[in-house]
């Protein structure tokens, strides 16, 4: 015979207690059948796909590939220069916009979150947010136009007594400034959300308790905001260094052009040239593949010494 335990608690009577929660709330589980089903459809399914970059592909043939070549195609991206020359691109333009620009929207927020007139704070954050929704597209020929030969960069140099006649889009040296100051005045206005979103979370006692002890304004932003907001500095920081590799494939590849390939082609752009455009899908899949894992072997060692060291982490 079966222990009471055992016979309360067996395979008919839970999945009746899971009907019973289904049947309840029905409503919430159909609206979130569709997004799972999108995530399953666009985010794992296509995993499978991944074989192909230890399987010699050919259009037309299997969909798995015709022949196993294993490590193949990975030891070839290790000898390929323009891999490298991709990959140390990417690696230096992620790395200056993580220096440069994930400060930027933490600065804006507290110089905002310290405007007491109203109206300059939302005229400031209205002029901030609005390039956000400005297309790469746009953003990109505002950009290119900018900085043309007749542009306002070369017009304003010429009326300060320098040369106005450079084509800064075949500077090499130039693409990374061009690219980092308008990422930054694209996105940094729409960073700042969630950081005085979690502004408005800070206790105001502790504000009163620096003022009675006679903290300036400073004071307090260094002793009680940053504390304050710390945890959702930390999660933006292990999401950010996530993208690491995957740095601006839209915007630069609308920005680049063989003349400054030296260092404007980034791994996600070198991905897009090699897979879509030359057809080397198996040698493409392994190159993703290389940069995905880059991405989680960072995304893991971020969120744990995050938790070592600061106590706040992503999970």
């Amino acid at each position: 015979m079966l222990a009471p335990a055992e016979r309360f608690t067996g395979p008919g009577r839970r999945k009746t207690a899971l009907g019973r929660k289904l049947g309840k709330h029905w409503q919430m589980y159909t609206l979130a059948a569709l997004p799972l089903l999108h995530l399953v459809l666009f985010a794992y399914v296509p995993m499978f796909g991944a074989i192909i970059a230890f399987r010699r592909f050919r259009p037309g043939g299997s969909l798995i590939g015709d022949e196993w070549v294993g490590l193949h195609f990975f030891r070839m991206a290790f000898e390929t220069p323009a891999f490298w020359n991709a990959f140390w691109n990417t690696v230096i333009l992620g790395g200056l916009w993580f220096i440069i620009g994930f400060p930027l929207p933490v600065i804006l927020a507290l110089l905002l979150n310290e405007v007491r007139a109203r109206k300059f704070k939302r005229f400031v954050q209205t002029v901030t947010y609005l390039p956000h929704f400005l297309s790469i597209v746009i953003v990109s020929g505002l950009v290119l136009q900018i900085v043309s030969r007749d542009g306002a960069l070369n017009q304003a140099l010429a009326f300060l007594g320098f040369e106005g006649n450079t084509i800064w889009m075949q500077q090499p040296g130039a693409f990374r400034p061009i690219w980092i100051i308008s990422e930054a005045w694209q996105t940094v206005g729409w960073g700042t959300i969630l950081y005085l979103a979690a502004m408005t979370t800070v206790d105001e006692q502790l504000y009163e308790a620096a003022r009675i002890d006679g903290a300036s304004r400073w004071r307090q932003t260094w002793h009680v905001t940053l504390p304050g907001i710390r945890p959702t500095i930390v999660v933006l920081m292990v999401l950010n260094i996530g993208t690491f590799m995957g740095v601006g494939f839209e915007k630069v590849l609308l920005l680049q052009n063989p003349l400054i390939f030296d260092t404007a082609d980034v791994i996600s752009t070198y991905l897009f040239r090699i897979g879509i455009a030359g057809g080397q899908f198996s040698f493409a899949t392994a190159v993703g593949l290389m940069q995905s894992v880059i991405g989680l072997v960072l995304v893991l060692s971020a969120n744990f010494f995050s938790r070592k060291l600061v106590g706040s982490s992503l999970w």
